[in-house]
């Protein structure tokens, strides 16, 4: 592992997956989890920029930092399906479009070719995503607590739709990438 900053930020982001478990599920404590989701989300964002803009950009950082993503979206959407802030059946959905797309990149090993490259939109997904949980942990608020919903299920919404499409796109283009010149 290259121990730079921004895989340093993706490495706190990691970490507050079993915090924000411990205090969400635990503790019952919804500002205090949405600070950690909320810390994770901006650790999201500014891990690439630091990475380009310090000229640290590594290969490690760039398969540390979805499969943390990854991480992170499932271990919130479940606890949010347990204390029913999500729907079961679209929780399900979630991790089905991210075990299908474990297994195209498995499929890309095995046949040794080049990752389908993460794109703006899958980017746009995630960070929609993202976005969108620390507003939906606020929605018991008084009188923030109903625009914090609705911000949320917009962001949710629009993060749904991109993630499911560029489940799509990218399931397609790994399928159908040609064997790498040796």
């Amino acid at each position: 592992m290259s121990l730079n900053i921004p895989n340093l930020l993706t490495l706190l982001r990691a970490l507050g997956v079993p915090l924000f478990l411990y205090l969400f599920l635990i503790l019952e404590e919804p500002v205090a989890s949405f600070i950690v989701i909320t810390i994770g989300a901006i650790t999201d964002y500014f891990d690439g920029k630091l990475a380009r803009a310090l000229n640290q950009t590594s290969d490690f950082g760039a398969k540390f930092d979805p499969a943390v993503d990854r991480l992170y979206i499932g271990a919130v959407i479940i606890a949010f399906a347990i204390k029913e802030y999500l729907p079961w059946w679209l929780v399900i959905a979630i991790i089905s479009r991210d075990l299908i797309l474990l297994l195209v990149v498995i499929s890309q090993r095995l046949r040794n070719i080049a990752y389908v490259e993460v794109t703006f939109l899958g980017k746009a997904a995630t960070f929609n995503l993202l976005y969108a949980f620390p507003f939906l942990l606020l929605e018991d608020l008084p009188i923030v607590g109903i625009w914090c919903y609705r911000v949320g299920w917009a962001f949710a919404i629009w993060g749904l739709c991109l993630y499911f499409y560029t489940g799509i796109q990218y399931f397609i283009k790994g399928v159908k990438q040609p064997k790498s010149k040796e």
